[in-house]
């Protein structure tokens, strides 16, 4: 019986979802950045912040003037190995509208892995296979394969549907399965 209760514990583990950013735990946030459309002269506007509960709200305007659209807030970190994972698993509450969520294998590539993600306004996890995270840059799907790298140094959260409005994005893990 002691075989079986390691052999179970072990598969439980091996998964169970690897907890990759927790924003309720008072973790340093200081390489999360905001990247707006002002760096191309657009009129956007977000931050980052910690609600009273302890999440964090990524919120601001997407401003349509001066050929703009978007907003981000990405985190960069040293090389973390996914290898041992088939999706990413992010507990959220949104307000309805649709988000990406991007990968960067290298932090130097110029395109990142996306996934399209619609909220519903109330908690709930959504799971992205990272196989079905495709190539996009500048707003074009890139002709290559889909995500299939052995690691990330990037990830970010992206708003940009091609109109004008406010946003509120309230995160509190990201996860790894």
């Amino acid at each position: 019986m002691t075989a079986f209760l390691n052999i179970l514990i072990s598969i439980l583990l091996i998964m169970a979802p690897i907890l990759f950013f927790d924003f309720s735990e008072q973790q340093d946030w200081s390489q999360w950045k905001i990247q707006n459309d002002t760096v191309m002269g657009g009129r956007s506007a977000s931050q980052l912040v910690r609600n009273d509960a302890g999440n964090g709200v990524f919120k601001g305007a997407v401003s349509l003037e001066n050929n703009g659209g978007f907003a981000m807030v990405e985190y960069y970190f040293d090389e973390w190995n996914v290898t041992d994972f088939s999706k990413v698993l992010l507990r959220l509450k949104g307000d309805g509208k649709r988000y990406q969520f991007r990968i960067k294998n290298k932090r130097s590539d110029s395109h990142s892995y996306i996934h399209y993600f619609e909220t519903s306004g109330e908690w709930e996890i959504i799971a992205i296979p990272l196989e079905d995270m495709f190539p996009q840059f500048r707003g074009r799907k890139l002709d290559r394969a889909n995500f299939n790298a052995d690691q990330i140094e990037g990830i970010a959260f992206f708003i940009g549907n091609k109109k004008a409005q406010d946003f509120a994005l309230e995160i509190d893990k990201i996860m790894f399965e």
